[in-house]
């Protein structure tokens, strides 16, 4: 019996991440798309396995081939991106039941985190110019982020208090996102600051948690629900 299978990208240079072609990186992909067509005979049905035991022992790779300790920062940093990208993913679908019109741009947000997590699997101690090259980081992400703050931000009430983070679903996912965010944000800036990785990076992640919160605030607008502000417990 002959069956097909249909794998994604996963190339195991950048441990914990795999990179789809996003429309800011299509001329320089780490990571390729790609099929594998595996027709299984009587001689050959083996499925590809998605664990390679090679973390078993408490280390991993970074792009560059070096083995760190699963502990170590780099890796902290790109499981707290990877957190980022899935809280972002759980609010947008919130997001699609109440057919907000911003969730294209939560799609094109995850997949540049791909691209922030390949920029930091790639410390610049021990990357190859090859390297640098495939994983550098553009700034156009950023500049995105800052156009859609202000447009929703000229549809908003002026912000006189503190708001908590609350709203409708879809608002209160959002800043539970922007608060990952806020952490990965942390956890990048050391890398950064000790020139492992481009300064951009800290950059987007900064501007995404703004972004977040104001998005948060315009879907609890536009779902007529309120926010709820703070008020000092008496």
């Amino acid at each position: 019996m002959t069956s097909f299978v249909f794998r994604h990208s996963l190339l195991r240079g950048a441990p914990g991440t795999c990179r789809f072609i996003s429309e800011y990186r299509a001329k320089r992909p780490l990571f390729t798309l790609f099929s594998v067509r595996s027709y299984a005979t009587g001689e050959d049905n083996r499925v590809p396995k998605i664990y390679t035991k090679t973390g078993d022992k408490g280390f991993s790779s970074t792009f560059t081939g070096e083995r760190r300790p699963k502990e170590d920062h780099i890796f902290e940093a790109l499981g707290n991106t990877d957190e980022l990208s899935s809280a972002i993913g759980l609010a947008r679908e919130f997001c699609l039941d109440k057919r907000h019109t911003f969730t294209h741009q939560l799609d094109k947000i995850q997949c540049v985190l791909q691209d922030v997590g390949a920029n930091i699997a790639t410390p610049r101690s021990s990357a190859r110019e090859s390297h640098i090259k495939r994983t550098k980081f553009i700034a156009q992400p950023i500049v995105d982020l800052e156009t859609w703050i202000d447009e929703f931000t000229e549809e908003l009430p002026p912000l006189t208090s503190f708001i908590l983070p609350s709203g409708g679903k879809s608002s209160a996912a959002l800043h539970l996102a922007r608060t990952v965010c806020r952490r990965a944000e942390r956890s990048v800036a050391p890398i950064v600051r000790s020139g492992e990785a481009d300064p951009d990076v800290a950059k987007f992640l900064n501007r995404l948690s703004d972004y977040l919160f104001t998005v948060a605030r315009y879907a609890s607008m536009k779902e007529g629900s309120e926010e709820k502000i703070y008020m000092r417990p008496e």
